[in-house]
Parts: C-alpha cells; structure tokens; sequence
C-alpha cells in the first residue's frame, strides 16, 4: 500500500483529501505546515506528497526545496489557489511534478496520482515492460524474444519517454526542450527524423505504436 503525506492548513480540505485518497485504498499522513511535514519524513517511508503552498511556519514551495536538497526524489502533487504562471513555475523550479489549482476535482486528483506513482515506479526501476519488450534503461536496449537492439542515445531517450506516459499526447517543442535541450540549434523536426527511425526498426514490434498527432506532435498506444 503506498503512503501519501498531506500537508495542508485548511483542515476542511485536508479531510477530504485524505477521505477519498482512504477510499481509493492509499495509506494517509495528515499534517498542517512544512515543518510538520518534515518531521513525518524523519519518522515515516512517504511514497508521494500533497502539498499546499500557502501555510504557516513553512510553505510549500520551501518545503519541496528542501526535501529536493535533502535527496527525497518522490513526486510531489501541489494542490493551492495561486494560479498565476510564474506561481507554477516556480512550484516546478523548486521541483514540483504535478499542479491542481484549487476548488479541486477530487476524481482528477486520484488520477494524477495514480500517474505519478507509476512514472515514480518507472524511474526508480529504470526499466520498462510491455509484454515481451523489455526496455532497460541504463543499457539503453530494447529486447523482444531473440531480438536485441542497442539504440543511439537519443533515440531511446524518445522512446523511452513516449513508452512511459501511454496515450499523453507531447508536442515536438516538449520533447525537443527535454531530450535534446533547451539551447539546442536542432530544429523539431529532428524529432520528426528520430521517430521515423523508431518506426522502422520497430514495425515488427505489434505491442506499441508511436501515433502521430497531426498538427501536435506524438504519443504512443499500446495495444496489448
């Protein structure tokens, strides 16, 4: 059973937060700033946090710095009412993976975290299977029955990333600025190429397809 941390002042909101996370079978940790929040994990194995951002003693966008510079890499859900972008950014800069504005959607909550738990599993094993495929990684191969394959660095890194997230739908520009970086010259249709080459030497793979989005960009479909 996974343990989920929320650190949220307004009592109301945390009730029911831990009341529907309790019924969707998660193990929940209830405190009501930063500083309680660190205590727990001093005290407990957290496995995702829900955080606020305006609390006392401690806020939420500390308290994510914080634990990033004390190496806790579980993902963190920041539920608050600011909702400016440059709220959200620096949320994501001090190393927020996920971001509800509130009044919530306690449905679409539970589904953010499923999907942070499972890219969580992903990351930490650094594995992937689909089926027969397996996908490994640090080696940065792909295996099906006898076939073997060893890819370009890059060209896993796309693979890898379309594979975790099935069905979530990423444009060029996001995967040019996480795979290729920020300040690279290559244009996004490098990523046009990359795929073209993905498809070539998988198209005898029938567990996935790398779909495209027309005028988007990518995603894939697993079709087992």
């Amino acid at each position: 059973m996974f343990n989920i941390l929320i650190v949220e002042d307004d009592k109301n909101i945390r009730k029911l937060i831990q009341t529907v996370l309790q019924q969707n079978g998660y193990n929940t940790f209830c405190v009501s700033d930063g500083k309680e929040a660190l205590d727990t994990f001093g005290k407990e194995h957290i496995d995702l946090m829900i955080c606020d951002i305006m609390m006392p003693n401690m806020d939420g966008y500390e308290l994510t710095d914080s634990l990033r510079s004390a190496n806790f890499n579980l993902p963190v859900l920041m539920v608050t009412a600011k909702e400016s972008f440059s709220d959200k950014q620096k949320g994501f800069l001090v190393g927020t993976d996920d971001y509800m504005v509130k009044p919530i959607d306690v449905n679409e909550m539970v589904l953010r975290v499923q999907a942070l738990l499972r890219r969580s599993k992903i990351a930490n094993e650094r594995k992937l299977e689909i089926g027969e495929i397996k996908i490994n990684y640090d080696a940065f191969t792909v295996s099906r029955e006898n076939d073997k394959q060893t890819l370009p660095q890059k060209e896993f890194y796309l693979l890898y990333k379309l594979l975790s997230y099935p069905d979530i739908i990423f444009t060029r520009l996001q995967l040019m600025d996480e795979i290729w970086g920020m300040d690279s010259e290559s244009d996004d249709r490098t990523v046009d190429v990359h795929v073209k080459r993905l498809r070539e030497r998988f198209y005898q793979y029938p567990e996935f397809e790398i779909v495209t989005v027309r005028g988007v960009g990518y995603k894939s479909e697993i079709k087992i």
